[in-house]
């Protein structure tokens, strides 16, 4: 019997010694490897970045000097910025207004401008004396942004050591710690990073975040990095962030209370409209001299107090209706003194009568001052959050006719105002050469859409206002329209004979009514409760801001409890 050998080949003299060379040279590279990197750490623990190649922006703890523009020019103890950068950073409304040679700038509540002779700016309508003014260099206009922390609501600190300017936003919280050590702060959290500033034992420096392992830090030199969290001490919040409160908790529930230029505010007293919080009275107007024209007295204040008894607020609606006004509104809006003179106008009403805000509703404007119309806005908008009062502007649908629609800039409305509403209404109005529908569900969903997605109008701050009324159509036996007749929702029952056949249009989503009167054909697209809370349904499918009724005393008894139930439904 043969014995099987268990035991295996044995290795020879000579591969045992070439073995073990390979382990040598394997735990020789180990080594270096490990002392490379000890090296490199070491190295790199203290390569300190000295002073910047140009000066560095930080911006409310973060470094933004690749996106500036233009270089910051420093004059003494005057810091400037380009035009363009203050646009990129703060204002990107800025505005250079030739005709008075000046500089206008907005930022949430203040407005300001600064020209370029005088060492002077004008806040919110004060006159302030400045260490600077704005000048032209090299081809661009510098503002002194030392000038504007009060505009901007801003802290400014020049670092010369490392060239590094640091503004911070004083509504905004920050948190400062002490350095419980001589610290080297790090450009990232790995292994092997970057000295990019050290800290003493006791520096204060500002915590921009903390995960409790690793905190993100700004030295007092201005520079941004990272130290372990447990290195830092007595960590406390320096300035509390400051949240603007919104006037309306919810959806807005706005109805138009529409009456003449002439005529005096309605007696409301002892009634209440269910469901609303906001009424818009027809409580101002522009003349033909492109003065502001009141219509509130006595009964507007009675009005005023009986809104606020039943919790409404008060938007009092601001027109530029009537014949000729297309000129007189075009004067205005191409004038920094003229628009200016209607803000203070404006807010001088909002203060006299405790207006919570106000309805810009300026229509049939030429499209040529579509951007003066912007400038209008821009600047009345720090105006009257300065006060507390909400500012939101009436608009039609897009691509209409250039006096109707083409004379809103949708995209500066929706973004400087605080509600754009879109007056969806009249689809087929009194000057169309075809009979058709006020308001068809296809039509309104489409426009939102347009406001939503090409106008990139934020969904919380777009209305949507309904008609409360319908257009009776009057065709003669060709087919051609002899005219038309607008009908309160609350008359068209009786308007139109009672055995006419109803048909249910379900892309339009309302009934729809033909018939014969002699050699007349009549027709309407009716607006009842159903078509009204189809549209009503957008606001939730959509997740608008709210809705606006026009107008009324048009309704039927049950639109306020359906508007009231269907925003409730999110």
């Amino acid at each position: 019997m043969k014995h099987s050998n268990k035991r295996g080949k044995r290795m020879t003299k000579d591969e045992i010694e070439k073995k073990k060379k390979i382990i040598v040279r394997s735990f020789i590279t180990i080594i270096a490897i490990v002392v490379l990197c000890i090296i490199a750490y070491i190295a790199n623990d203290y390569i300190i970045l000295g002073k910047n190649k140009t000066t560095n922006l930080v911006i409310n703890n973060s470094n933004v000097t690749e996106n500036l523009k233009k270089e910051i020019f420093i004059d003494g103890d005057n810091i400037y910025l380009s035009k363009e950068d203050l646009a990129n950073f703060f204002d990107k409304y800025i505005y250079e207004d030739e005709e008075n040679n000046q500089i206008i700038t907005t930022y949430e509540d203040k407005i300001a401008t600064m020209g370029f002779d005088e060492n002077k700016i004008e806040i919110n309508g004060s006159e302030v004396s400045t260490y600077a003014h704005a000048i032209e260099k090299d081809d661009s206009i510098y503002i002194p942004i030392t000038e504007l922390k009060d505009v901007y609501g801003i802290e400014i600190e020049y670092i010369q050591d490392s060239d590094v300017l640091t503004i911070d936003s004083i509504s905004r919280e920050q948190k400062k710690a002490i350095s419980n050590g001589n610290l080297a702060v790090k450009s990232s959290t790995n292994f092997i990073a970057k000295t990019v500033d050290r800290t003493k034992k006791g520096d204060y420096v500002i915590v921009i975040s903390d995960d409790g392992k690793n905190a993100r830090i700004r030295t007092a030199n201005g520079k941004i990095g990272y130290v372990k969290s447990k290195k830092l001490a007595n960590t406390v919040v320096t300035r509390q962030s400051i949240e603007e409160e919104k006037q309306i908790d919810g959806k807005v529930n706005l109805v138009w209370d529409y009456y003449s230029q002439v005529a005096n505010a309605p007696n409301r007293e002892g009634t209440s409209i269910e469901g609303i919080n906001v009424v818009s009275p027809a409580f101002y107007h522009l003349n033909t001299d492109g003065e502001l024209e009141e219509n509130v007295g006595e009964e507007g204040q009675v009005y005023i107090d009986w809104a606020h008894n039943n919790g409404y607020k008060v938007w009092a609606m601001v027109q530029n209706a009537g014949s000729g006004m297309m000129n007189v509104t075009s004067e205005i809006m191409n004038h920094y003194d003229n628009r200016q003179k209607l803000i203070e106008a404006i807010i001088d009403e909002c203060m006299k009568y405790d207006l919570d805000g106000i309805n810009i509703d300026f229509e049939n404007m030429k499209k040529e001052d579509v951007d003066l119309f912007s400038r209008f806005i821009i600047e009345l908008e720090p105006r009257l959050r300065e006060i507390g009062v909400v500012l939101s502007v009436d608009v039609t649908a897009p691509d209409g006719s250039d006096t109707w629609s083409l004379c809103f800039d949708r995209h500066v409305l929706g973004d400087v105002a605080d509600y754009l509403i879109f007056m969806a209404y009249d689809q087929y109005g009194a000057s169309s050469d075809k009979a058709g529908t006020t308001a068809g569900y296809d039509w309104v969903e489409l426009n939102l859409k347009k406001f939503l997605e090409t106008y990139e109008v934020e969904s919380d701050k777009l209305i949507l206002a309904i008609p409360l009324y319908a257009r009776l159509w009057t065709l003669d036996s060709n087919g051609d329209i002899e005219g038309q007749t607008a009908i309160p929702m609350n008359e068209i029952d009786e308007s139109i004979p009672s055995d006419a056949e109803r048909k249910w249009d379900d892309d339009l989503k309302q009934n729809y009514v033909e018939y014969v009167d002699g050699n007349l054909t009549k027709k309407i697209w009716i607006e009842d409760i159903d078509s009204l809370k189809e549209k009503v349904s957008l606001i939730n499918k959509y997740k608008l801001g709210g809705v606006a009724s026009w107008e009324l005393g048009m309704e039927t008894d049950d639109v306020w409890s359906m508007i009231k139930q269907e925003l409730s439904n999110n």
